[in-house]
């Protein structure tokens, strides 16, 4: 890996937070968790706060404040070239946009959005904030996946949207996503060995940044965010012990996991890598 920061480019997640009711709460809950520490981005004045967390010094994601009544939620952006373009492509692909492009101090300008399935997901055209420093890593973001009950629908809208490909997993509907040319620029930039590292993997794996899956039950449509940790069974029990439910767990060939809703209610899923080969 190198120490140049890490860059995005379009149509690639690049970067995610979580609205609390008490932001200061889920600082305690998510620091506790998994050793994130805490800037408030906002300036003093603000009615309320986004706090960037950090991992080792280098951004991973953000906590900000629920709007009065809002529930608690994480949220997954999605890097674009000029959110003001963008936006309308939303629209035409099928989608909403439920909130016009805006400023975001000077880190960035943003859009909320939701898919033509209903799975609520941001646009960003970084400025000063590029996106998540470290990944893949214990504590760190691993990846964002799409939960949705139409797959083939949401399928289409995203690839007319960003210009996804996916990779098939098998006798199944559900699949991986990929974005041309962003193993290439990963190799040119922050990892320069990952063909080398992922030199067993399916064609075109170092272009995923993440999973198309259907939704069981009455689950609605969203981005499921996934951080990485050392040991599932033991981050488990410690966000059970700081007051998250466990909801489920699993087992893959490469990962273990555990999806939890924290004390306010926002889900998300741990995994432990586990090398298969």
């Amino acid at each position: 890996m190198t120490s140049e920061p890490r860059t995005y480019p379009a149509g690639v997640s690049c970067w995610i937070d979580t609205e609390q009711p008490d932001p200061e709460a889920a600082a305690e809950f998510y620091g506790s968790l998994f050793g994130w520490t805490f800037e408030n981005a906002m300036p003093p004045d603000a009615p309320g706060v986004y706090l960037i967390a950090q991992l080792d010094g280098h951004d991973v994601a953000a906590i900000g404040s629920a709007e009065p009544e809002g529930v608690a939620v994480w949220n997954t952006y999605f890097a674009v070239d000029d959110v003001d373009a963008v936006a309308p492509e939303v629209v035409r692909a099928g989608g909403f946009v439920v909130t016009d492009p805006v400023d975001a101090g000077p880190g960035g300008r943003m859009a909320g959005c939701r898919d033509s399935e209903g799975a609520e997901f941001r646009l960003w055209q970084a400025r000063r904030r590029l996106g998540a420093q470290v990944v893949n890593v214990p504590g760190a973001w691993n990846f964002s996946n799409l939960r949705t009950g139409d797959i083939p629908a949401a399928k289409s809208f995203y690839e007319r949207l960003f210009g996804w490909r996916y990779l098939d997993l098998g006798e199944t509907v559900e699949a991986m996503i990929a974005v041309d040319g962003y193993g290439r620029h990963l190799a040119d930039t922050v990892d320069p060995e990952i063909y080398e590292r992922q030199a067993g993997a399916p064609e075109g794996f170092a272009d995923v940044i993440g999973a198309v899956q259907s939704t069981v039950g009455a689950e609605q449509p969203h981005w499921q965010v996934v951080i990485s940790v050392a040991d599932r069974d033991a981050a488990a029990t410690r966000a059970e012990a700081l007051g998250a439910s466990i909801l489920s767990t699993d087992d893959t060939p490469w990962s273990s996991l555990a999806t939890l809703e924290d004390p306010q209610g926002a889900t998300l899923t741990l995994s432990q890598y586990r090398d298969a080969r």
